[in-house]
């Protein structure tokens, strides 16, 4: 049994404090299903008091020039390269990650970005345009509220809390009660870093309750959230009673589509790794695979056997590429969505229902063919490493099965020639695409289309998701 670590405080005004609350929540290790850790279970009052830390902190905040502010970040930033192992090992036992990907993924991402929107609080040009006698001006909003998600766990917070900081607003996060412990090490980064109290404050607990606190709240400036749809439309409502603004990142059913001319077993080989990224727990995950009907059986076979070396492991071992899903509850979901799929008539090439493993929350490699669009499978955000293949006739068909969907977060086209494939990923709603695998860009702006969300995140875009524009008549 493992030591269980205390982590019961929560972060208001500069200092760590007892929760109003008395409920606590565990941390189970998805690889060996110990509890690991336990944090607060935070309440309503928990959030009041943050929340007034953070509107008392605004103003002096606010007024420090962009470059005041970067030297805070930039502090921040050093800091957490210097500890990138502990946070790498924080992130791996807390979500599953195999430990050599989280290093690169789930620890060196959300590093480019901290470092990233030191760089733009100190460059940005908040007084960028003149039209005739109007001097536009961009200001922060003020207090932001962030509701992070557990499946990057790290970025996710740095996305929201980083850019709004750089952006001159305080902050107060609610973190994922799933996988908390890396921003807890994040936060613990910040302070040592000197960040004026009150510009950042941490309430842990369950969605319902602090999320819906924060949501509400009156002097709550904007909310930006990243989680599932359902419950990004459930802050959407409770944001609209006091008329802030709101940004979404929610969910995907990203399609990827080969062309008749793309190399199939290029294609297929980057395809099937975009889908089992964080063993499927990836909003952006290319779960629906587009090839030619003729070469649906090619297709598959390729991507059978590319599944395949998809080990699934502990997190420690080297050889693993698919670590844990992050609960028992995900677990629970993905298999049932196997189940689901078998049921309404998909071809099951692949099934990672049974792994070698009794203990830990695993799900192995999952490959389908022969699937309808208008299967659940096709429809519906899974999660976890199920992949679907799906024939079409041809590129305009192609294009109709990836638009046919709720969600447009992102997608991927492969083609021999370019041109052709850019005029495809054109053609397709949705918020990123990648052109014969393309690499993911850290600056780029990212979200999504339809239900998949509003506004964007990363770079300066993402800076600009949290500044109010005032006009100045002279």
């Amino acid at each position: 049994m493992t030591d269980i670590l205390d982590r019961t405080k929560i972060y208001i005004d500069g200092q760590w404090v007892d929760s109003d609350g008395t409920g606590r929540i565990e941390v189970v290790n998805p690889a060996t299903e110990e509890v690991v850790a336990v944090v607060a279970e935070g309440v309503a009052s928990d959030v009041d008091r943050a929340v007034a830390a953070a509107k008392q902190a605004f103003p002096a905040w606010s007024a420090l020039s962009g470059t005041s502010r970067a030297a805070y970040l930039e502090k921040v930033s050093s800091l957490a390269n210097e500890r990138a192992d502990e946070l790498t090992a924080v992130v791996s036992q807390d979500l599953g990650m195999p430990a050599h990907l989280a290093r690169v993924i789930q620890v060196g991402m959300p590093l480019k970005n901290i470092a990233a929107y030191a760089s733009l609080a100190g460059n940005y040009d908040f007084d960028d345009r003149e039209i005739g006698n109007a001097l536009v001006v961009r200001e922060p909003i003020g207090v932001v509220g962030a509701i992070t998600p557990w499946n990057y766990p790290l970025r996710q917070v740095v996305l929201k809390v980083f850019a709004a900081l750089a952006a001159g607003c305080t902050v107060v996060l609610k973190p994922t009660e799933v996988a908390p412990l890396v921003t807890y090490a994040l936060v613990d980064i910040v302070d040592e870093a000197g960040l004026p109290p009150g510009v950042l404050n941490v309430v842990s607990g369950y969605g319902p309750v602090v999320g819906e606190a924060i949501a509400a709240h009156p002097d709550v400036d904007m909310v930006s959230f990243t989680g599932s749809t359902r419950a990004g439309k459930r802050v959407s409502v409770v944001a609209a009673e006091t008329v802030k603004k709101v940004a979404l990142e929610l969910g995907g059913k990203s399609a990827n589509i080969i062309l008749d001319d793309a190399d199939l077993t290029a294609a297929v080989t980057e395809g099937v790794g975009k889908c089992f990224l964080n063993s499927g727990q990836t909003c952006t995950a290319l779960t629906r695979m587009l090839v030619p009907a003729d070469r649906l059986p090619e297709a598959t076979a390729i991507a059978e056997q590319v599944a395949r070396a998809y080990t699934v492991g502990l997190p420690d071992d080297p050889s693993s590429k698919l670590g844990p899903l992050v609960s028992g509850t995900q677990q629970a979901r993905v298999k049932s969505y196997i189940d689901k799929g078998v049921e309404e008539g998909a071809e099951l090439v692949l099934d990672g229902r049974e792994t070698e493993f009794s203990t830990g929350y695993f799900v192995g490699p999952t490959v389908f063919t022969n699937v309808a669009p208008e299967m659940t499978i096709a429809r519906e955000e899974i999660f976890g490493p199920v992949l679907s293949i799906i024939g079409y006739r041809d590129e305009d068909d192609a294009v109709r099965i990836a638009n046919a969907s709720d969600y447009g977060l992102s997608g991927g086209v492969w083609s021999a020639d370019p041109a052709r494939a850019e005029a495809v990923a054109r053609r397709m709603r949705t918020g990123q695409v990648y052109v014969n695998g393309g690499a993911f860009n850290t600056d780029a702006p990212f979200g999504g289309y339809k239900q998949s969300g509003i506004g964007r995140e990363a770079g300066v875009f993402g800076l600009e998701e949290f500044l109010e524009i005032k006009t100045i008549l002279r």
